[in-house]
């Protein structure tokens, strides 16, 4: 088990070390939360990247099969994204709404 987790630290730190992560501050319990610079993590880790982003869609659908995400489409078919407080609330602890971005979240 040590090993295992030997392996996601050195990761980890691999990943901060070529600025594809970065922390981005401390949850209510002092756990460091960490940010993927969207820019550099395609470019410099795409293998990182691309897990990330089947995280967050799996994550989304699993949300919309529980009901606590609508998906409205506009004319151009861009998707506008509705949580309920429970999806908003599921979404901000599993990390898939980036920080800078909480404000402007329509969780309504």
């Amino acid at each position: 088990m040590e090993d295992n987790e030997d392996f996601y630290l050195e990761r980890l730190q691999y990943y901060i070390d070529i600025g594809a992560i970065r922390e981005a501050g401390f949850d209510e319990n002092g756990e460091i939360l960490f940010e993927i610079d969207e820019i550099r993590t395609k470019e410099l880790a795409p293998e990182l990247w691309e897990s990330h982003m089947q995280y967050v869609d799996n994550s989304l659908i699993e949300l919309y099969k529980d009901g606590l995400l609508d998906v409205e489409y506009d004319e151009n078919l861009e998707a506008t994204f509705h949580l309920t407080q429970e999806g908003f609330d599921i979404a901000l602890k599993k990390g898939i709404i980036p920080i800078e971005d909480i404000d402007k979240f329509d969780n309504n």
